[in-house]
């Protein structure tokens, strides 16, 4: 076994403390990777505070970091070598032979994909700890590299937030002449702009609050709709082809679907969970909903190599990883533009 450093929950403590890791020996098809920069995700927010077991937890799932050591395999079948830049998302394994990992859908794996933490190793079955670490290990096939017109520290969230909105603006084939919004303009919100507008799309954001219109605008919307106020939403009624619904607490549908066009799609990203509706709210206009989660392999490729053709990387503020509880804390209450990145280096 090898030994890093992370910051971990363990007991009924929600606070991580800094605590040495123990991570497995590298198996062929291996790579060791110091992890530079992690994301701070509302996924690793709700793992933290809703643990039941009180079993370690090393949270961390969207990272950037560099080689450091190679499986036996690896060298001339991957490509990967000690000192590339690589990024590492949400999934780090999967079955490999389910119709969905055939189709490069393993975040759709039959079996369920192994996730970067909180998961079940398919070797071992020991449970896999996050990024917020100095060092993690990963079959090679699930890292990725990291172009080098990217910035490590604002790229390390494409590997979930953006994924996780290139999934469905891919599949729904969004493109000049194609009407968009975005519901909820936060961690995947602002990304969903960007990259929204980087293909074309005549883009809009729904806010409930005109606040965030100015930012709305810088980073790419034609348009601001406020979903608090009526005449704007009467106004927007079967707009858009297809709206991207972002918000990450459960919220009443309706609204937004009467914006969706004749024949458009409501991609419901953000609450994952149970939801209600009316079915005229889908009728009415042949409406679609539908969702999307994270990425297989080659949308994530794909959408890395999208993004440093277009300049695209998160809007972050920047920690060092000493101050992961007070950005967890903040990242309860919303007090983030839009997402934090936590630097790994003050573990050394």
């Amino acid at each position: 076994m090898r030994t890093t450093v992370s910051w971990q929950a363990e007991g009924p403590a929600t606070t991580l403390r800094r605590t040495p890791l123990k991570r497995r020996d590298l198996r062929p098809d291996d790579l060791a990777i110091r992890v530079d920069y992690c994301g701070v995700c509302h996924t690793d927010l709700h793992a933290v505070r809703s643990r039941e077991d009180g079993r370690p937890l090393v949270p961390g799932h969207e990272f950037t970091g560099v080689v450091t050591e190679t499986g036996s395999e690896v060298s001339g079948v991957t490509g990967f070598a000690v000192g590339d830049a690589v990024a590492v998302g949400n999934i780090v394994d999967s079955c490999g032979t389910c119709a969905m990992c055939r189709a490069g859908q393993e975040n759709f794996c039959h079996a369920f994909p192994t996730l970067t933490y909180g998961g079940v190793d398919r070797h071992d079955g020991s449970t896999t700890q996050g990024g917020y670490s100095r060092e993690y290990v990963v079959r090679s096939r699930f890292a990725y590299p990291l172009p080098s017109v990217l910035d490590p520290a604002a790229a390390a969230p494409l590997l979930c937030a953006g994924v996780t909105v290139w999934e469905p603006l891919h599949a729904l084939a969004v493109g000049p002449g194609v009407r968009v919004a975005v519901a909820g303009l936060g961690g995947l919100g602002h990304l969903a702009v960007k990259i929204a507008v980087a293909l074309g799309a005549e883009t809009s954001v729904i806010s409930r609050s005109p606040d965030k219109a100015d930012d709305a605008r810088r980073l790419g919307a034609h348009d601001v709709i406020v979903s608090t106020d009526p005449e704007d939403m009467a106004a927007a009624r079967d707009r858009f082809d297809v709206v991207i619904d972002t918000i990450a607490i459960p919220h009443d549908l309706g609204p937004y679907l009467r914006l969706v066009a004749l024949d458009g799609t409501l991609s419901h990203l953000g609450h994952l969970g149970p939801v209600t509706l009316e079915t005229t709210d889908l009728l009415i206009g042949r409406k679609r909903l539908s969702s999307a989660g994270s990425g297989g392999r080659p949308a994530t490729a794909a959408m890395l190599t999208f993004c440093a053709e277009h300049g695209i990387t998160a809007d972050i503020e920047l920690l060092p990883s000493a101050r992961v509880n007070e950005a967890l804390d903040r990242l309860g209450r919303n007090d983030v533009r839009y997402r934090f990145v936590l630097d790994l280096s003050d573990l050394d």
